[in-house]
């Protein structure tokens, strides 16, 4: 099996703590994004979307992180608490998998990663939306009174949520208008090191890049407008 993922990126760290927590071995293979390895020809056959990560497990291509979360479970631990088989509980565990990805993190993206990586600037607007989207999660938290985003366990839910927080903390983002969303996030990290340690590390290369953009002129980007050097 080999996973195609950034150090630093939150779809691949979630894949790789999946993999890490589920104790499946794998080889991670290091795409290169500043030198575009994503936006090739060659990396289209695995992925026509072009998008990080990607998992071949033995020929089969699978992209989109939760997608990938949810095959993992099923394919390799049927029974694994990660993945709860009730209807009830497998529906907010998919419930907070599609949240991260259609509500809280393009919001987190588009405030945190594309003014790093990418020609744009944080506005009050881009604010405005992240706090909505922050107010929503802490809502379902309070709701929900558990220890984790979806129930009393660990779940495969939460791996991306917890990408996703970390980027506000790369950029010193101040959670204390959601302390249930703070208390989750810090008690994942307590409760989960050997975890952790695998997001703290592309933690730790957002707030470097937050501090010093890297140089992507080299990149053509069918969307993102690239920053020039001079703009840096």
């Amino acid at each position: 099996m080999k996973l195609y993922a950034v150090s630093d990126g939150p779809p691949s760290l979630a894949v790789r703590m999946a993999l890490e927590a589920l104790n499946i071995p794998y080889e991670h293979v290091s795409v290169d994004y500043g030198k575009a390895e994503h936006l090739t020809e060659e990396y289209a056959k695995m992925n026509p979307q072009r998008e990080i990560p990607v998992l071949d497990d033995d020929g089969f291509f699978l992209s989109e992180s939760n997608a990938i979360l949810q095959y993992l479970c099923e394919r390799y631990a049927p029974t694994s608490p990660l993945y709860p088989q009730g209807a009830k509980e497998r529906a907010v565990v998919n419930h907070r998998l599609c949240f991260n990805l259609a509500f809280l993190y393009p919001q987190i993206s588009a405030y945190v990663m594309a003014p790093i990586f990418f020609d744009y600037q944080r506005t009050e607007m881009g604010l405005k939306k992240l706090n909505l989207a922050l107010g929503a999660f802490e809502t379902y938290l309070v709701r929900a009174g558990t220890k984790y985003v979806a129930g009393d366990a660990l779940t495969i839910a939460d791996f991306p949520l917890v990408t996703s927080v970390m980027c506000l903390e790369a950029i010193a983002f101040d959670l204390g208008s959601y302390p249930t969303v703070r208390k989750w996030y810090n008690g994942f990290k307590e409760a989960h090191p050997s975890l952790w340690a695998i997001t703290v590390k592309g933690m730790e290369e957002i707030a470097q890049f937050e501090k010093n953009p890297p140089d992507l002129t080299g990149m053509v980007h069918p969307i993102h407008p690239i920053r020039k050097p001079a703009d840096k």
